[in-house]
């Protein structure tokens, strides 16, 4: 069982359900407003070829392969033929994905986590177990890939190269700790609390921004980018979060940063849609063990 969550009784949701919470999730992640450097409804942030509409737009053309991920995974035993056929649906989702976008990569990083997660929640019908699920899923080599020596081309992928981190991937085969241990224990702190949702899911990405080696920042901002955003956002949440006149500060303070420097935390993002997905599934099974 993976810490910070307990393993209450199994939850059957069709695969439809599933594959629905997570293009709300991501629907929810694109409407989160205000949001530094990403797409929310004040603008584009350091994206010019993105915009709410069309995230939510990608969010509804994945909503099949979301569907078909649940599905392969009840159909199929856990292993390499699984984590086959979930490659395979992926690669299609993307091209999808692209063709709703205009060639325009809106959402390969939360296709991957909540493509796993949703495989392993079919499986599993909680949380936990669904974590464990998907990050053994994650372990398992792509065959396609492995077969062909295939190699990344994508921004994050180059990023991941030149400065040695293992980004969503890792992230995926870790069992998601970044989300397990911070952005979820932060939202549901903040709901705790008395925060209005929009501020707590606020609070969970900034748990997220502070700590995730995030390749989309690497990618525009080299080192000095991801180490700037990420003090500044560990800055608004010593200061009392986003709900304090000295976090608010803080925040307009990354905020610009973000803005001037065209710094987008898209792996956060990505993270953060991966965090309402399983707090929607967690919420919805018997006995949760959050609010």
């Amino acid at each position: 069982m993976r810490a910070g969550l307990l393993t209450p009784p199994a939850l059957s949701l069709s695969a439809s359900a599933i594959a629905d919470l997570a293009v709300a999730a991501m629907r929810a992640e694109a409407d989160l407003t205000p949001k530094p450097g990403l797409v929310d409804g004040r603008g584009s942030g350091a994206h010019t070829d993105m915009d709410q509409a069309l995230l939510h737009r990608s969010a509804e053309a994945l909503r099949g392969a979301l569907t078909e991920c649940a599905q392969a995974a009840r159909r199929s035993v856990l292993g390499a033929e699984l984590r086959a056929r979930l490659g395979v649906i992926g690669r299609d989702g993307e091209r999808v994905m692209l063709l709703a976008t205009g060639g325009v990569n809106t959402h390969r990083g939360a296709l991957w986590a909540l493509g796993l997660l949703g495989a392993g929640f079919a499986v599993a019908g909680h949380v936990a177990g669904a974590v464990d699920i998907a990050a053994q899923l994650a372990r398992i080599p792509d065959p396609v890939l492995a077969e062909h020596g295939a190699v990344a081309t994508s921004n994050g992928a180059r990023a991941r190269r030149r400065y040695g981190i293992t980004g969503a991937a890792g992230e995926a085969q870790r069992g998601f700790p970044h989300v397990r241990l911070h952005a979820l224990p932060t939202l549901w702190a903040a709901r705790r609390s008395g925060a209005e949702e929009s501020t707590a899911r606020l609070e969970a990405l900034l748990a997220l921004m502070a700590r995730v080696e995030d390749t989309c920042l690497l990618h525009r901002g080299d080192l000095d980018g991801l180490t700037a955003v990420r003090r500044r956002a560990a800055a608004v949440l010593a200061a009392g979060g986003y709900r304090s006149p000295t976090g608010q500060h803080h925040f307009a303070a990354l905020d610009a940063l973000c803005r001037t420097r065209q710094l987008s935390p898209g792996g956060s993002g990505d993270l953060l849609s991966a965090a309402l997905f399983l707090d929607a599934l967690q919420r919805r099974t018997p006995h949760p063990c959050q609010p």
